[in-house]
This record gives structure tokens, sequence and C-alpha cells, in this order.
């Protein structure tokens, strides 16, 4: 008899290790890092199918998350930034089916490189004025669209939120209930969608012991490291998800 989840042990090679680096970028701790699970995931399943199965990895990582950093959350930012990330669903909602997922995480990954490289080659002064507001909405609308097509939301929103400065465990907990809202925000599409079958539901129960294990270690590293060395990981986060999403969308 068949059992109702996925079975292949390549499957499970590449998914540990993604839903692992998934739960340490879901603390804050190597932001970005989180945006390899799907490209991961899709050497052995379809991009929507490992978007669906992370589904409710992504609830209970989001949950963890927020209760890790309930005390820790910039609300003035949040409710700036949640607007458009919502828009940005409702956009991935219409235009899913139309759109090469692929494309979008090559587009993702070079436009996270390019930040990346303006941030080193012209770094911020002590006094630089932070983002203009409606740089952050497009960020914030693209980081939704991209979170609901591939679940890469990070990049686009840290091309916002690093230049602002924040405390490490402030930028993590802003991000936890930023992300937490967007992922509720796509059950219904996804359902809609038809993506939400029995089949991903059920491998998503085998993976989801590893989400607290995965959040648990970000949590402690981020509470104890210094804002420059934070931020370092950050960059290198940023690169190593630019450089495998630029690969995947145009190789």
């Amino acid at each position: 008899m068949d059992l109702p989840f996925n079975t292949d042990p390549f499957f499970y090679l590449v998914s540990v290790p993604a839903v692992l680096l998934l739960g340490i970028s879901k603390s804050g701790f190597g932001a970005g890092l989180g945006s390899l699970a799907v490209p991961m995931m899709a050497l052995a399943v379809s991009v929507p199918q490992a978007a669906a199965i992370l589904m409710p990895v992504l609830l209970l990582m989001d949950v963890l998350g927020m209760a890790a950093y309930k005390n820790d959350v910039d609300r003035r930012l949040l409710a700036f930034m949640l607007p458009f990330g919502l828009l940005g669903i409702a956009l991935g909602t219409l235009l899913f089916k139309a759109m090469n997922p692929h494309w979008v995480a090559g587009l993702v990954g070079g436009f996270t490189l390019l930040f990346l490289a303006q941030r080193l080659l012209f770094p911020p002064q002590p006094d630089s004025a932070p983002p203009p507001r409606w740089w952050g909405a497009i960020l914030l609308t693209v980081s939704g669209f991209t979170s609901f097509i591939a679940h890469a939301g990070g990049p686009p929103v840290n091309a916002y939120a690093i230049p602002l400065k924040l405390k490490p465990v402030v930028f993590a907990g802003t991000m936890a209930y930023l992300f937490f809202y967007i992922n509720m925000a796509k059950w219904l599409p996804y359902a809609w969608l038809g993506l939400l079958d029995l089949n991903n539901l059920a491998t998503s129960l085998v993976l989801l012991p590893l989400a607290p294990m995965g959040v648990w270690l970000g949590v402690r590293i981020a509470r104890r490291i210094q804002p420059l060395m934070f931020y370092r990981l950050v960059y290198v986060g940023m690169f190593l998800t630019g450089t495998k999403l630029l690969w995947d969308g145009f190789h």
C-alpha cells in the first residue's frame, strides 16, 4: 500500500538541511538563508510542491519565533510593512499560474546580490538617513510576492530593514511577526490553487519535528551575538541566497 507521504530518500536528504536552515533564518539569525529552502527541496520535487509542503512547517516556526521575541518588536515599523507585504501576496495569487517560479527566483537572487554589492562598495555612514518609505513600500510588496511564489520574501525586506540599523533582537522579532502574518495570508490562496493536498500535508508532518530545532539554534545565537558580527553574517547569508537563487533562475 502506498504511504500518504513522500518516501523518496533523496527528498529527505535535501529537505532536512533545508528545513533546519529555514528555522535558523526564522529566528532572525542568518536572515535570508530561509530563501534557500525551496530551491534546495526543488532538487527533488517541483517548486510549487516544495512551497506547499513547507506551509505547516512555516506556521510552527512562525509561532515559535513570535513567542521567542514577543517583547522585541518594532510595532510601528511592523504596521508600516505589513499592508504592503499583503499586497504582494494578492499579486502573487493572481499571477501564480502565469509566472515561472524559477524566473522569480532568478530575479530575487539578482536583486539580492546587487543590494549586497551596493552595501559593500558604498557602506552607509553613521549619520546616513534611513531609506525612504516609498522605497520600503516597493520592497515590501516585492517581498510578499516572492514569499508567495517561493517562500523567498527575506532578501527584498532585508534590503529595506538592514539600513534601519535595528538591534539584532528587534530586527529578528519584527521579521518574525511580519512573516507570521504574511505566511498566514497564503493559506487560503494555496488551498484555492489546489496545492494543499493530502500527500503534501502528510509530508509536512514528517518534517515538522525539525522546525523547533532550527528556531532554537537561531534564537540562541541571535541573543548572544554582537550587532556588527550579526549583520556580517546576514550579508554572508544574503550572498549565498542570492547566488543560489540566481543560479536556479538562469541555469
